[in-house]
This record gives structure tokens, sequence and C-alpha cells, in this order.
């Protein structure tokens, strides 16, 4: 894996964002700049499923979120639920809405990518597309807004699978790199705080009984 980008990890200093816990599920606020899991090395062992286990000791992954990536996050409180969620992914019956600032200005507004994604191994962890080894990767995109400061297009992005870095990878592949990513984004589309995407909504069945529920983490920018 390519550490570079790991350097200077210095994650946030803030307190669990709790939006939802019961006897199965735990739903957190991720904040961006925080390692979902632990990274190689001491240096990045502080992460959001260690903080959460010291306060929730029970917690189970099921899913992670980039570590630049802020939003919504699930954990299983039980080996049960987390077998569940897990089904729920795999077979791509959750439901994700994120919010992102990309570079630009997008000149529809509405469209879908359908681009397969690989490793691109010599500059891992970075992604690439690729239609002769690429697995499937599908994202919906809607416009909220354009921004004629930067210029820049707010939008709400719905990834139909889940593979690593893909709304990064399908918003450069569009010609609008998401508004501070690391790794993608090059020039004045650097000229960000931090990498603009948010995961702000997630739909699942609950593990006890199966009934549709909705969260919401509030975009941060």
């Amino acid at each position: 894996m390519n550490t570079l980008n790991f350097t200077e990890y210095t994650p946030p200093d803030v307190p669990l964002d709790v939006i939802h816990a019961d006897h199965e599920v735990l739903l957190m606020g991720k904040p961006a700049g925080l390692l979902s899991v632990p990274g190689k090395g001491e240096h990045l062992s502080d992460c959001l499923i260690t903080r959460v286990q010291a306060a929730f000791p029970e917690a189970l992954l099921v899913h992670r979120l980039d570590r630049d990536t802020s939003g919504v996050m699930v954990f299983a409180l039980t080996a049960h639920a987390q077998r569940h969620l897990g089904l729920q992914f795999e077979k791509r019956q959750t439901k994700k809405t994120y919010v992102a600032r990309v570079y630009g200005t997008m000149a529809e507004r509405t469209g879908t990518v359908d681009l397969p994604l690989t490793s691109d191994w010599p500059n891992r962890p970075r992604q690439m597309v690729c239609h002769e080894t690429g697995r499937q990767a599908v994202t919906d995109w809607r416009v909220q807004r354009y921004e004629d400061d930067v210029p820049a297009t707010r939008v709400r992005l719905f990834p139909k699978t889940g593979r690593s870095h893909q709304l990064r990878v399908h918003m450069l592949a569009l010609g609008h790199p998401i508004l501070g990513d690391p790794f993608y984004a090059t020039g004045e589309a650097l000229n960000a705080p931090r990498l603009m995407l948010h995961a702000e909504n997630l739909r699942f069945r609950h593990p006890d009984g199966g009934k549709g529920m909705s969260f919401m983490s509030k975009c941060p920018f």
C-alpha cells in the first residue's frame, strides 16, 4: 500500500457523533480525516471502530468510508445484525446518498456513470477505470446547484455499487474531480480544506423485523 498519503495522519479530536442506537444497530457520524479501521502501523491505529468500541464494546464493523469522507456509518451490535446488514450491502439492498462539491460546471443536470473499476496497482490505493479487468461500478448523479465563485457544482451522488473510491473516480471520469481530493484532484481543484464528499443518508432494513429505516448525517460543507 502506498503510505505517502498517511505520513501526516492527524485524526480529528472530536467526540463521538451518535445518530441512533438500539439493541441491534448503532449509527455514527464519521468525521473527515479519521480512518474507519486501523491502518498498518501504530501511527494509524486511531480510527472510528476503535473509538466506537471504547464506548460500545460489542460494536462490529459492517462497512467503511474512506478516511477523508465524512458521514453516516452503521455498526452492528450483535453477530446476527452484522450478518444481516452485511448481506444487505453485498446484495446492494442498502440505499446510499452522498453530497459532493466537484470542480467545474457540470453541463447536464442529471446522469449515470457506468464505468468498471480496478486497482491502479503501482499507485495504490488509487483506483482506475479498466474495461478489461474492472468490476462493474454504477453511479447516478443529480446537480443541486452551481457555485460560480470557484467554479464548482454541488451534486448528490447515488452509488448503485460499492467499489473502492467509486464516486471519486467516476466524478474524475466526467472531468469534474471532487474538490480537495488528495488522490484525484489537481491544480485549482485541490483548493479546498478537505475532500468535499459526505455520506448524507443511509437506508437499510433493520435486522430485527426487517423494517425499512433511514438515517441522515448533516453535510458540514
